[in-house]
């Protein structure tokens, strides 16, 4: 009796109530959930950031910011999106669904993963501070170049402080993934039998750990020009500011498969369950997945097609960058090949899903056509690049996240979100962001140069449209908030079986498996 009382007590000393609960939490579910939060606030903020941005280019000449203002919003917009929105959004999916899916109690170090999470707000803060300092944040674009960003305002300190702290985020994260992975898996659960969504992190996590830490180079580099004298980047110091760009870029493009390799993973979830059938080729896709991850790290340069590099280094690149297009192309053709003949309906989850597959392909043969070097040196910094990048990062990893979101978010809270809701919030999204983006394949085509606040006229038809779009599209985001929070507060409750009929897929093994309950992982014969 007594023993039972004392461990009462211990009990309660280790659940801290109201803010404690979260400030203090090791557990993976509520870790996940700081993350997701964390994400769309940062989500929010750069959105804002996105139309104001928009605001200006309505019309052509200068109407609402100043030239070097208008530079500010584009960097800390892409800065904000990328290590504040799509990043931590992704490992909140990972930190929620990586144990339940390998059957682990929780992640291999808890107390790290406490530690991961709450360095992004910290990090958050000092970017977002850098618009308050003199000289306001940095102007150097999102790739922060050098000399550029060698002579700009205290604002590019504490972007570089930032991104350390982020990139250290990052690594813990990673290392906590690669164990969790590794170590923890429910007996029966090989590696061949993990769903692809933990295939898609284990590779992430990977890349993570191997780029982050060339980021970091870059920035201190960029730190020790700035302040003590070095001249890594400074030409008439015998630097190279060209190098500033390879090192950028070594981190920079394996960072975008970084965002996403986690997308594929939640689609290849998703469809299969949709679909009622197992994922076609498994095997093909984890491989597949490796080969994308793999490449990565090779083709760097297809940003830098301008800078001067010999006629060999860019055939390399260029045959490179479109060797990638094979096993994305896998992939694709084998989500299709899943939906082949299997009993679909369309709820909000296979929605995204199959919205993502379509545009995020569009997004890849625009990559296709940037990586012809000739081509690319007509397109470089226009804004076919932007409708490029934001076709595989809006479509692609946003597009996943919210396809994520309304998939197991019935798991998270144990209800049903609102379906009618969930709809209008897929199709104003769909409609809009295209509207935004796709004019901007046509301005890029005729010759806009992006990150400019002003453009000549011919220009003004498209960018008016791309504004309209972007308001529609920031506003369509209420309703995902307004979805979220309904699900959370109440409504239907979820079942064992969420999705009719496909419940026993949600693991998407090689094999059909057996039924489970989601919390406990299938008993595999």
């Amino acid at each position: 009796m007594e023993a039972a009382h004392a461990h009462g007590h211990g009990d309660h000393a280790h659940h801290p109530a109201g803010i404690m609960r979260w400030i203090q939490t090791t557990n993976h579910k509520d870790i996940g959930t700081l993350y997701l939060w964390f994400s769309f606030t940062m989500f929010i903020v750069g959105g804002v950031l996105a139309l104001m941005l928009r605001m200006e280019l309505f019309q052509p000449g200068m109407q609402v910011w100043q030239p070097e203002f208008f530079n500010q919003l584009t960097t800390m917009h892409g800065l904000i999106m990328v290590f504040g929105a799509i990043m931590p959004a992704f490992v909140g999916f990972a930190n929620w669904q990586i144990p339940m899916m390998i059957g682990a109690p929780d992640m291999a170090f808890a107390r790290m993963n406490n530690w991961s999470f709450w360095l992004l707000p910290p990090a958050a803060i000092l970017l977002v501070t850098s618009f308050f300092v003199p000289g306001g944040a940095t102007a150097a674009g999102w790739t922060i170049y050098a000399p550029l960003s060698t002579q700009m305002g205290p604002g590019m300190d504490l972007a570089i402080f930032a991104l350390h702290i982020m990139g250290a985020s990052s690594i813990m994260g990673s290392i906590n993934i690669v164990t969790t992975i590794l170590n923890m898996r429910a007996p029966g659960m090989t590696m061949m039998k993990m769903p692809l969504f933990v295939w898609t992190w284990l590779i992430t996590a990977y890349l993570l750990i191997a780029v982050m830490p060339v980021l970091a180079g870059a920035v201190t580099m960029l730190l020790t020009d700035r302040h003590f004298g070095t001249n890594f980047f400074n030409a008439a110091g015998g630097g190279d500011p060209v190098m500033f760009q390879h090192i950028f870029w070594f981190f920079g493009h394996p960072e975008v498969y970084i965002m996403i390799l986690p997308a594929f993973g939640i689609v290849s979830q998703i469809v299969p369950t949709f679909a009622r059938k197992p994922l076609f080729g498994y095997s093909s896709m984890v491989y597949a997945t490796s080969s994308i991850a793999i490449l990565s790290f090779i083709v760097w340069a297809h940003h830098m097609f301008t800078v001067g590099m010999p006629a060999q280094a860019q055939l390399f690149f260029m045959y490179a960058t479109m060797l990638i297009a094979v096993p994305t192309g896998v992939k694709v053709f084998n989500w299709i090949a899943t939906m082949w003949k299997g009993s679909m309906t369309f709820e909000t989850p296979m929605l995204w899903a199959c919205g993502f597959i379509f545009v995020f392909s569009m997004g890849g043969f625009t990559g296709l056509v940037l990586a012809i070097t000739p081509v690319d040196i007509q397109l470089q910094d226009t804004y076919y690049v932007v409708a490029h990048f934001h076709y595989v990062l809006v479509a692609g990893s946003l597009f996943a996240i919210f396809g994520g979101t309304y998939y197991w978010i019935p798991k998270w809270t144990g209800h049903m979100y609102d379906e009618a809701l969930g709809k209008w919030h897929f199709w104003l999204s769909m409609i809009f962001f295209n509207v935004t983006f796709f004019p901007m394949h046509f301005s890029g085509l005729a010759g806009m140069p992006r990150r400019i606040p002003d453009y000549a006229l011919q220009f003004a038809d498209f960018n008016m449209l791309s504004t309209v779009g972007a308001f529609g599209f920031g506003l369509a985001q209420l309703l995902f908030l307004w979805a979220v929070l309904k699900c959370i507060r109440g409504g239907k409750k979820a079942t064992d079986q969420t999705w009719e009929g496909a419940e026993g897929l949600e693991w998407t093994l090689p094999s059909p498996p057996p039924y489970h309950t989601f919390e406990t992982p299938p008993v595999v014969k």
